[in-house]
């Protein structure tokens, strides 16, 4: 077997991501547990239903799992032979490095890397994961203002002093939507981009002026276009791809809802629940916190008190976020730790 290992730079990005991340997670658990009985929590937490603490867990691995499969199919019809187990985790090491980074700007990269380092064209996985992301943003836009024109009343009275937060949220992910479909659509930009930062890179004297260099990147200009206009002329692989994005959105929306009766709670509507969560979601998707740690707890708690009521708000934060974040962190460290030795 072929060890793959990091070189020192690599390391030590890893490390630092690994420290603030660790740190923030500190000062969130700090939050969360000060002037709680833990004792108390942890017997609550064991009193939850096992059934739907493992459909929870469940969805949370599918929530994940989903999007290597939309990865899957989108490589395969362009054209690309790659496996869905291969995909999958793909997916798992892009969430595990987007939650250690601010923005969750770390997840891409490494999975542009492990795609490129299987043999798929740099081309074609740019363009599928710019595919991807644009399509799951676009998605969670499409659900926030559905939200706001059809619940918008309910949504206030719970959001209350994050109600800004979540306009805010919602605005930024429409954003980023508008700017992914900018970079997709036009070469114009990317080369534009890349000249720009070659030309500072030489004038630094970080980077030698090659005409080798600038070949590649109109090689890699013509193949990431011919992909573009492919995917245009395959509507149904983006209309399904939209609609698995749908499933998968809301597939970890309706994991609070299944928290809320395994606690053996009720009162309120499924909908109310699973909108909430959204929301929640929508208002610190785009936050520069590594995770959204500290402030998605924060709002949970600010949101989730008229439906969690008592001391079961801390126990089904706890519960969501420890199955729909830090536990699939830990899958994805796993299948990071076991990619990286192949």
């Amino acid at each position: 077997m072929h060890i793959k290992y990091m070189n020192r730079k690599e390391v030590r990005r890893f490390v630092i991501h690994m420290g603030i991340f660790a740190v923030v997670m500190a000062l969130t658990f700090w939050s969360v547990f000060r002037g709680q009985d833990f004792g108390q929590i942890v017997a609550a937490i064991g009193q939850m239903s096992g059934g739907y603490m493992a459909a929870a867990i469940i969805l949370a691995i599918f929530f994940v799992s989903a999007e290597g499969v939309m990865i899957w199919y989108l490589l395969r019809g362009i054209g690309e032979q790659t496996t869905l187990l291969r995909c999958i985790s793909y997916s798992f090491i892009g969430f595990f490095f987007s939650g250690i980074t601010p923005s969750a700007t770390g997840g891409q990269p490494m999975q542009l890397y492990y795609m490129r380092r299987d043999g798929n064209t740099l081309s074609a996985s740019s363009v599928v994961l710019m595919t991807v992301a644009v399509i799951y943003k676009f998605v969670l836009v499409l659900i926030g203002i559905g939200i706001v024109v059809f619940w918008r009343r309910p949504l206030k009275s719970y959001l209350q002093g994050y109600y800004g937060l979540y306009f805010l949220g919602l605005f930024l992910n429409a954003a980023l939507v508008v700017i992914l479909l900018m970079v997709m659509f036009s070469q114009g930009i990317i080369r534009s981009c890349f000249y720009r930062v070659e030309t500072l890179l030489v004038r630094l004297h970080l980077w030698q002026g090659k005409e080798s260099r600038r070949e590649k990147v109109e090689q890699f200009l013509s193949g990431y276009q011919d992909t573009v206009l492919f995917l245009r002329s395959h509507k149904k692989l983006i209309g399904i791809t939209i609609a698995g994005t749908f499933v998968q959105r809301y597939s970890v929306f309706v994991l609070a809802f299944l928290v809320y009766c395994g606690l053996g709670l009720s009162g309120t509507a499924m909908v109310d629940i699973v909108f909430v969560q959204a929301a929640v979601y929508i208002a610190v998707d785009m936050l520069p916190i590594p995770g959204a740690q500290g402030i998605t707890e924060a709002m949970y708690r600010g949101v989730f008190q008229k439906i969690f009521v008592g001391n079961y708000l801390v126990v089904s934060m706890c519960i969501t976020r420890g199955i729909s974040f830090y536990l699939v962190m830990l899958i994805g460290l796993a299948v990071f730790c076991m990619v990286q030795r192949q």
